[in-house]
């Protein structure tokens, strides 16, 4: 075969495999405008294929050979690729929305936004199967469209680089099974051809109908075909919904096949021919001719006309969150009905006006060099091969942990998209935190979090890569799970809170005390381990009682305790700031009861214990409590030089106000991060 013509770009090749027939179309982009160098159309012999799905997949594979030997004789070239569309017929789509919580201000990076979109495809996924009646049908994720991006509830274009509490994604996820998918590639395959790229149906009539700059405005898109009618909805410069009714062109051509009773093919005929003639002549299936008023036709198709667009009103309002849409735009043969664009914009409510067929008007940038009329039929097939320079789709297989994975290629696919088609559970890509814990800290809520885990481990073709490393046919992807981290974990000496003092007026000193702390009403000491739920309270007073305590001083027997100069007892609280007055009586008397229960020998004891090894001696009282050593050691607690004091007496955890004896063994230090 000799090349005819000399093209500029690379000749696309497309196929609208339709349920009455197929449309090549043959062209290249240039510049802003793509220029149609031939297109051929051939009408199934049968109805191999009904709503839009292959029923026979030979004699659709013949007529797709047929069409596509007209085009390479026209064009002089041989025809290996091709771009296909699947029907909205098949496909399913799933709204989802998914929010994820920081807990504080964080910097949102890509992974981030990978994390949240991938979690709202695998809800997507779960809430499909859920719907999913045929339990023997496997279908495939063929993509997803992100509607809106929040960022703390508020709607955003890009998270990327914001700081935010909360992220969230409004999603559509599409699906296909696989059976339609096979086949459509069968059928082109069996015609000698290869899968270039594949789309939607509706998504590449969109291409065409709705160009970017009016994808702002609510509007929606109806192609008419012949077995299903597809809906695609845009807002806010996004497609938001996708949908289909089964009912369009050929449930007008089966009422006037039963009217004037003749078979499928004779009464598509005199479907086309009434609008054009005002009689039509037929030969029925007894042979004989006959002849019918186009006036009776649309007489007779009027009330399935009504019907369609009763039903894809409701379909768009249903869509569309229970709403009207300002405009509609109609392609496809089945939009040429007679009444139809009237009905459609009655059921929903809009002037007839912003209801119409889009052909010419959509086509200023598509050129023919055939004598072609710009027909509302041609925006599909149009669409198709523009949609190739959008993206290059097509399945291909991978291996994902020793398993072979079939993926719908949309040209970006990334570690993440095979995980989800191999049902890999999404938090086995992603570190998982710790259980957090939750107590409350006078009175308030307290969350801290758990440890971060380890990251799933991947490898692409043996070498490192994370969930976003693209990936291609053939490729060998190894995941290893994640893991959680440690739960959370807190001593009470790690809360700031913990770390303020009390300043009190003791007898005209300054006295500095630490904060006593009470977890779920008990006094505790500094190095315990806060528990889920408890409530800890901590004093921003002492009770004289404990000041005495505290002070060495027994509390028993005392009196004439002043505490900002009025008479107190052992529960008055002292705050901040007050003056406490203690009469030498009380002093004196307290060192009597002490003379009274020590060793008569000894009357002020001195001891010596080990301090992290190392000999401490303690002298000057006749008792001593374990925080009496401080004073002898250079150990700073006001610095703070890791996650908390660990305080030990002879192996095992101390408290501060116990008695330590002659020869205790001590432990003081700082814990590690």
């Amino acid at each position: 075969m000799t090349e005819k013509n000399s093209y500029m770009g690379q000749l696309v090749f497309g196929l609208d495999i339709g349920t009455r027939s197929i449309v090549g179309t043959v062209g290249y982009k240039e510049d802003n405008r793509f220029v149609v160098v031939a297109q051929r159309v051939r009408e199934h012999e049968t109805r191999a294929m009904l709503d839009g799905q292959i029923h026979d997949i030979g004699k659709v594979s013949e007529t797709i050979r047929q069409v596509k030997e007209e085009l390479e004789e026209a064009i002089g070239r041989k025809l290996t690729d091709v771009c296909i569309a699947a029907a909205g017929r098949v496909l399913r789509t799933v709204n989802s929305h998914v929010e994820y919580p920081f807990g504080s201000d964080k910097e949102i990076v890509s992974e981030d936004i990978y994390a949240l979109t991938s979690s709202a495809v695998e809800k997507a996924y779960e809430e499909f199967l859920k719907q999913q009646t045929e339990e023997d049908m496997k279908f495939y994720c063929v993509g997803y469209s992100v509607v809106r991006f929040y960022l703390n509830g508020y709607p955003m274009g890009n998270l990327e680089g914001h700081k935010a509490r909360t992220i969230g994604v409004d999603l559509i996820a599409t699906f296909l099974p696989e059976d339609v998918v096979d086949g459509l590639y069968r059928a082109v395959e069996l015609a000698g051809l290869e899968v270039a790229n594949m789309t939607l149906e509706p998504i590449a009539a969109i291409q065409v109908a709705i160009p970017e700059r009016f994808r702002m405005l609510n509007i929606a898109l109806i192609d008419v075909g012949a077995g299903t009618s597809d809906i695609s909805i845009t807002n806010d410069g996004c497609i938001i919904a996708y949908g289909m009714i089964p009912i369009a062109g050929d449930a007008l051509t089966e009422v006037i096949a039963r009217h004037c009773l003749v078979d499928f093919a004779t009464a598509e005929k005199i479907k086309r021919q009434a609008g054009e003639a005002e009689e039509i002549t037929y030969e029925d299936i007894m042979f004989l001719p006959q002849k019918i008023k186009s006036k009776e036709v649309l007489s007779v198709t009027a009330p399935v006309v009504e019907d369609m667009a009763r039903q894809v009103a409701d379909k768009i309002k249903e869509l569309n969150g229970g709403k009207s849409v300002s405009a509609v735009f109609v392609v496809g043969g089945g939009g040429k009905l007679p009444g139809y664009t009237e009905a459609v914009a009655r059921d929903l409510d809009i002037v007839p006006e912003r209801v119409a067929l889009r052909g010419e008007e959509v086509m200023q940038q598509i050129v023919f060099e055939e004598d072609t009329a710009k027909d509302s039929l041609l925006v599909t097939p149009i669409g198709i091969c523009l949609n190739f320079y959008e993206q290059n789709n097509n399945f291909i297989f991978v291996s994902f942990n020793d398993r072979k994975v079939k993926i719908y290629d949309n040209n970006r696919l990334t570690v993440a998209d095979a995980a989800m088609q191999a049902g890999f559970p999404n938090d086995g890509l992603f570190p998982g935190r710790g259980k957090a814990l939750q107590f409350t800290v006078n009175g308030k809520q307290r969350i801290v979090r758990g440890e971060v885990g380890e990251a799933a481990v991947i490898t692409v073709n043996g070498q490192p890569a994370d969930i976003a490393t693209p990936i291609h046919e053939n490729d060998i992807i190894r995941v290893e799970h994640s893991t959680a981290g440690k739960r959370a974990e807190v001593q009470l000496s790690e809360l700031a809170d913990k770390e303020e003092k009390l300043f009190l007026q003791v007898n005209g000193s300054k006295v500095e005390l630490p904060r006593l702390i009470l977890v779920n009403e008990a006094f505790t000491t500094p190095d315990y381990s806060v528990a889920e739920g408890d409530m800890v309270e901590i004093l921003n007073y002492y009770p004289l009682q404990k000041l005495l305590q505290y002070m060495d001083l027994a509390a028993d027997g005392m009196s004439n305790i002043y505490v900002n100069h009025e008479l107190a007892d052992g529960d008055t609280k002292v705050y901040e700031n007050f003056t406490v007055e203690i009469t030498e009586a009380n002093l004196k008397s307290e060192s009597d009861i002490r003379e009274d229960t020590a060793d008569n020998e000894n009357k002020i004891a001195t001891i010596v214990v080990l301090v992290n090894r190392q000999p401490v001696k303690l002298s000057g009282k006749d008792s001593y409590i374990y925080v009496d050593v401080f004073d002898q050691i250079d150990f700073d607690r006001s610095m703070k030089k890791g996650k908390s004091i660990i305080t030990k007496l002879n192996g095992r955890p101390a408290q501060y106000m116990e008695p330590i004896h002659d020869g205790d063994a001590i432990e003081i230090y700082w814990q590690e991060n």
